[in-house]
């Protein structure tokens, strides 16, 4: 069988092509046969490429199991095969998607919620090249001269050497004898980089009235039963001698001595000083990343300050020396971004002009995208996830990449309605360039700029996986799906308003960007705080209202798990389900765990095996002798109303919360977690479901529903539509009222104006972001913030709700 080959096109004089298309142009679609990963059910759709496709559906209908961990799961794990076996071993490995087909995949660019790594060095200016760009810039034109770009980097230590320096030239080793040497680098050698210096509470460390035998330590981890018991006997203290009564030298040793090699039991082991040892194991990690005991510990033993030395820079002395008119390195990252493009754009100097002109637009793309309010030094572990997805964004828009996909989830998160206008614009520019973009959304100010919709569903989890819709927007306003028929609900002003009972009082708020803010919170109703992305909501609740007694804050930080944790055992809902099961079966509830006496020893009561393979990709393979139900075989043989423990665990919250209402398996305190968990739009989901598989809304949610049950007066919630459908958010509306009624105080900082328009009382915060915010520029009800259209934030409510 011959091969037909190709037409040619021909050419004309004035670069046009006549004639039939080249084949190779024919390939325009992304093609997906039968993709069951998750809840799909076997989803056949043909994209386009070079569109802008959105795809739309209630929370757990599937749009992230189709766009991220088909789609794009299986254009990076072929890219990954490029590589030799050798690069492969160091990369993450990725399993094959559970799709029949894929066809015209190109290369996928994720640019996803996930925040931006707990590393204390990261910074925005570091994160996004910024950094490298001015230290190029301060190597050439800085005065007095300091050095190469090194000079400028705190993460570079200045170092010294002396000795035989070898070099390789044309083959041949040339050997040299230097003496101190200088490797220039730009750390501050005072806090080594970090811009605060720790200072311990020695109290906080050990009991000096016990000996090291006696328990005197009281750092988490440092029993005296094991290995430190061992160590700290061969490194030759006196295990039954009060700390009180050591020496000076002893007293030396237990907290400062350096790395040193002992023997133990004929075992060659290090013993170190315990100040050295935390500073290594405990403070080079981002504090928000310490598990909990952790966390409470360096709170209560280490305080930190702004490295005396660098004045918080981070920069050694001599880096700070050199300026470019007038301004040093550390200055300029410290200014607003939008300053710094300002400062930037007035700089004149031919001899760097390509330099000058990438970081003009990498500086400029920042303000473009809405965070000129932002500064290079910031670190990169404080951004909220709409303000990470953004600045990888920013990688991207001068790339000189065409023809790759763009992969967004929900880039709307965090955006005030005026600023979603310009992410949609930056959309559409990705596009224009012959990209193909996929986008995961809610927001009909999104979905609206789409070329094509992809609408999933019909409902959440078992209900959901299938396509409902595919086709335009104007043919999706038309269609009978949930989507459709919600796409132009909009909210109504409230008529009448809550009285409020009482007002939280906030007196010279300066937290970050705040003008010294004098403001009365209200108590007993609905309150939303709204403003542009920047202008001082959050520091105001974090500097001003959180802490207080009988506030509750519900944030957006990540909920921390391995894959064995689930919304069972994070929101304890496991533990009555464990007793109910063990009462009625009159055995042990640790049974009923597959993290204890219950699991099945195959797989550890994980359901599957990992087998590893060298520097082949790792294959996960259900467990055989449990059959992927993590339990002992006479574990399962225990019943509660005719069910296992693996089958309640496979149940949605709505049908467990039927289960546990009535009948033999009523269980008030597991109904009771139950209620809340579907209250707050989680009904979907299974009790046993991974929390590594949960969507950021879908985690928060989790988050809001455990700490519903916290004792508290005020909930203060940030930005709880975070991936919730249209439909969806009437519920949400409801579960705010419901508090509300119950006579707890909500605060809830939000943009999305269906929330705005069912407010009691509004708080705006403005008029700009970073220095052009931070003051009030409105208190009242929604309708008079729609009347007076005086705000940003007016202006579009009152173009919502149709005044």
């Amino acid at each position: 069988m011959g091969i037909t080959p190709a037409i040619a096109a021909t050419t004309s004089t004035d670069g046009s092509v006549n004639g039939p298309p080249h084949v190779a142009d024919t390939h325009d679609l992304i093609r997906v046969v039968g993709a069951r990963e998750n809840n799909l059910k076997g989803v056949t759709l043909e994209i386009p490429k070079r569109r802008l496709t959105v795809f739309t559906g209630v929370s757990g209908s599937g749009k992230s199991s189709l766009v991220f961990a088909t789609i794009a799961a299986e254009s990076q794990r072929m890219i990954n095969e490029t590589y030799s076996a050798f690069v492969q071993g160091f990369m993450p490995s990725l399993a094959r998607p559970d799709v029949d087909f894929l066809e015209g995949l190109t290369t996928a660019i994720i640019v996803d919620q996930e925040r931006m790594g707990a590393n204390p060095r990261s910074t925005v200016g570091t994160a996004t090249d910024a950094n490298a760009m001015l230290r190029i810039l301060f190597s050439r034109l800085g005065s007095p001269h300091v050095g190469p770009p090194t000079a400028f980097s705190f993460n570079v230590p200045t170092r010294k050497a002396s000795g035989v320096m070898s070099t390789e030239k044309s083959g041949r080793v040339e050997k040299s004898v230097v003496q101190n040497a200088v490797y220039l680098g730009g750390m501050c050698p005072r806090c080594e980089g970090m811009g605060s210096v720790s200072d311990f509470d020695l109290k906080a460390l050990f009991d000096d009235s016990k000996s090291l035998s006696g328990g005197a330590l009281t750092i988490p981890g440092y029993s005296m039963d094991g290995w430190y018991g061992r160590i700290f006997s061969g490194a030759g203290f006196d295990m039954d001698k009060p700390i009180a009564k050591y020496t000076k030298k002893e007293m030396n040793d237990l907290l400062y001595k350096e790395p040193t090699k002992i023997k133990v039991e004929g075992i060659n082991l290090t013993y170190e000083g315990l100040i050295p040892k935390i500073q290594k194991s405990m403070l080079s990690k981002d504090v928000d990343a310490m598990q909990p005991h952790i966390r409470a510990f360096v709170d209560r033993a280490i305080t930190f300050q702004a490295c005396p030395e660098c004045n918080g820079t981070r920069l050694s002395r001599e880096a700070r020396s050199s300026k470019i008119q007038g301004k040093n390195i550390a200055e300029l990252c410290e200014m607003q971004i939008s300053d710094l493009a300002t400062w930037v754009r007035e700089l004149n100097e031919p001899s760097v002009a390509p330099l000058l002109k990438g970081l003009r637009h990498l500086l400029e793309s920042f303000a473009e995208i809405g965070l000129g309010y932002l500064s290079l030094d910031r670190p990169a572990g404080t951004l909220s996830g709409g303000e990470a997805q953004r600045t990888k964004m920013i990688r991207h828009l001068g790339s000189s990449l065409t023809d790759v996909t763009y992969v967004f989830d929900e880039p709307t998160i965090g955006l005030h309605p005026h600023d979603i206008e310009r992410m949609n614009l930056l959309l559409l520019q990705l596009r224009d360039k012959g990209n193909t973009v996929l986008v995961v959304e809610h927001k009909p100010e999104t979905i609206v700029i789409a070329d094509h919709v992809v609408d999933l569903g019909p409902g959440a989890g078992t209900e959901g996986g299938s396509i409902c819709f595919e086709g335009s927007v104007a043919d999706l306003r038309v269609s009978d799906t949930i989507t459709g028929r919600h796409f132009d609900d909009r909210a109504t002003v409230k008529e009448t308003v809550r009285t409020p009972s009482g007002a939280l009082e906030v007196r010279g708020a300066s937290t970050n960007n705040l003008r010294d803010v004098d403001v009365d919170i209200p108590l007993g109703v609905l309150c939303v705080l709204t403003g542009v992305a920047g202008s001082g909501k959050s520091s105001l609740i974090q500097g001003s209202v959180a802490g207080r007694d009988g506030v509750v804050l519900i944030d957006q930080g990540a909920i921390k798990g391995s894959r064995r944790s689930n919304p069972a055992t994070y929101t304890g809902l496991l533990e009555p389900i464990r007793k109910a099961f063990a009462k009625a079966n009159g055995v042990k509830p640790a049974l009923f765990s597959s993290n204890s006496e219950g699991a099945c020893p195959t797989c550890n009561g994980a359901g599957v095996i990992f087998t590893e393979l060298g520097v082949m990709a790792t294959v996960e393979s259900t467990c055989e002798d449990c059959e992927g139900r993590r339990f002992l075989a006479s574990v399962l043989e225990y019943k509660l109303a005719g069910r296992n423990i693996s089958e309640v665990l496979a149940m949605s919250m709505t049908e467990a919360e039927g289960f546990f209402g009535d009948g033999e398996a009523r269980t008030p305190a597991a109904h009771k977690i139950l209620g809340r968990l579907v209250d707050v739009g989680l009904g979907y989901l299974t009790l046993g479901q991974p929390l590594t598989t949960l969507s950021g809304g879908e985690r928060q949610r989790v988050k809001l529903a455990t700490q519903m049950a916290e004792k508290g007066d005020v909930y203060v919630l940030d930005e709880p539509t975070t991936g919730l459908h249209l439909a969806d958010v009437r519920n949400l509306l409801g579960l705010l009222d419901r508090l509300v009624d119950a006579g707890k105080s909500v605060v809830v900082i939000e943009h999305h104006q269906a929330v705005m328009a069912h407010a009691d009382w509004i708080i705006d915060l403005g008029p700009g972001a970073g220095h052009d915010g931070g003051r009030i520029v409105f208190e009242g009800s929604p309708a008079d913030l729609v009347a007076g259209r005086s705000t940003l934030t007016g202006e579009h409510l009152a173009a919502y709700v149709g005044s």
